[in-house]
């Protein structure tokens, strides 16, 4: 069966459940950004993998966006500033683990100036830039994904050469009862969302792009289709499609 005619027709998984979402409660108002806190607790293990070696002191003056610690491995991830100040510590520090485990934290003492640091130059256009550019300055970026592994995203961008890629699936299936983060990121962010998309299709020379969205959250639906007219990309092989609101349809075994 063509990757086309498969498109037309959603499959659906064995067993399943159908909760009380309570969607409602966190998506009546926008995002807001927070307020800018005193201390940050900077945890250098925040992905799978190896952790980050750190390249700044304590008592050094850092600029948002500097880097503290650089990718040590294959599968690591880049850590930076969030704000401006000074960093004061290198300790153990409780961390967001089900045991109330510590690491290895770096303490931030901002200065409520939120100063950033020299950025390297953007890439004004990825589709003049080779896919192991657009890797690289993923991985000096620290990005890594949302899910519980936080696994680096250069990684997951660098496919076997002799294994190419016909189909990227975007997970857009957010099934767990109260969270609506990625619900809101599509609502809001739709177009950047659409141009993160074009850039991985670059990268990974593919044809065809599907969004997996629950059925349940029709106005993310309807902005990213919006976000497709208004960008033109049309018939750039991006397609929306929703699936059963079914738990755990999020799970990316039961989406694919």
């Amino acid at each position: 069966m063509s990757i086309a005619r498969s498109l037309s027709r959603v499959w659906r998984f064995h067993g399943g459940l159908q909760l009380d979402t309570h969607l409602t409660d966190s998506t009546q108002q926008p995002v807001l950004h927070c307020a800018l806190p005193e201390w940050l607790i900077l945890p250098l293990q925040q992905h799978i993998g190896t952790a980050p070696e750190i390249v700044v002191e304590v008592g050094q003056t850092v600029r948002k966006g500097q880097l503290l610690a650089h990718a040590d491995g294959y599968i690591s991830a880049a850590l930076h500033a969030p704000s401006s100040g000074v960093i004061t510590a290198l300790e153990e520090r409780p961390i967001t683990h089900p045991s109330g485990l510590s690491a290895p934290c770096l303490v931030l003492h901002t200065d409520g100036r939120d100063e950033w640091d020299e950025l390297p130059p953007p890439i004004s256009d990825y589709n003049a830039a080779d896919p192991l550019t657009l890797r690289q300055r993923i991985r000096q970026s620290g990005i890594v994904g949302l899910g519980g592994a936080a696994f680096p995203t250069s990684v997951k961008l660098n496919p076997v050469p002799t294994m190419p890629i016909q189909l990227l699936i975007l997970n857009g299936a957010e099934c767990e009862p109260y969270i609506t983060c990625d619900d809101m990121l599509m609502c809001e962010r739709a177009h950047d969302l659409i141009g993160g998309v074009l850039v991985m299709q670059h990268m990974l020379s593919v044809e065809t792009v599907i969004i997996g969205v629950e059925d349940n959250k029709p106005q993310a639906c309807a902005a990213l289709e919006t976000a497709l007219q208004q960008l033109g990309v049309e018939g750039a092989g991006i397609v929306v499609r929703q699936v059963p609101t079914i738990y755990p349809t999020g799970g990316e075994k039961q989406l694919i």
